[in-house]
């Protein structure tokens, strides 16, 4: 019932209005991390730490990210349609979205989620409440099991990395925005894929 509603809900609102309710809610989110930052960390160094940038690192976080696209392009080919159901959000996002715009919003949500998530939350407490927390925001899985499940190990994972690379933002960033972005990118092609299907069948 709940997906029902959701669905519904997706059918009122254009392209554009998604989009930029995606935005909205990382400058949110953004907004969050700012104050909370100003309170969990004494020391702008420490801070800084976390931004430091090394090659390998962000190579870790690539690779990491592409390992999980392929993991799920496997599923997807496996599993029916319907356990990838998120109520046709992500395919309207993503179909009308050019290559930048996808690339440009994988970013902004990969440095807004990860600050947060794992520069904040995670570095304050441990990777299974910043773990657990990244999923529970993602309100529009909750009614999927096999997506919370799914969005639920992604986030372990994620985080698994910060830790292993030693608290590196950069890590995480580059595995969440190459996530995102070929995600992105495969949606739209399927997608594309779909629409000129159905007009060589009206043909």
């Amino acid at each position: 019932m709940e997906r029902f509603r959701q669905s519904e809900i997706i059918k009122q609102l254009t392209a554009k209005q998604l989009v930029r309710q995606v935005y909205y809610t990382q400058l949110a989110l953004l907004t969050i991390s700012f104050f909370l930052g100003i309170f969990l960390f004494d020391r702008f160094s420490s801070f800084a730490d976390l931004w430091k940038f090394d090659f390998k690192l962000v190579l870790l976080g690539v690779l990491n990210g592409v390992a999980v696209v392929a993991l799920d392009a496997v599923m997807m080919k496996i599993l029916p349609d319907r356990f990838y159901d998120d109520g046709g959000i992500n395919e309207k996002i993503f179909s009308s979205l050019s290559f930048g715009g996808i690339f440009l919003l994988s970013l902004v949500i990969a440095f807004c989620e990860e600050f947060l998530f794992r520069g904040l939350i995670q570095t304050h407490t441990n990777w299974w409440i910043a773990g657990i927390i990244f999923a529970a925001v993602h309100i529009r899985y909750w009614g999927h099991w096999y997506l919370i499940v799914n969005i639920l190990l992604l986030s372990f994972w994620i985080s698994g990395i910060y830790e292993l690379s030693g608290h590196s933002i950069a890590a995480v960033m580059s595995m969440h925005l190459t996530i995102d972005f070929l995600l992105g990118l495969i949606i739209r092609k399927k997608a594309k894929n779909q629409q000129e299907e159905g007009i060589s069948n009206e043909n």
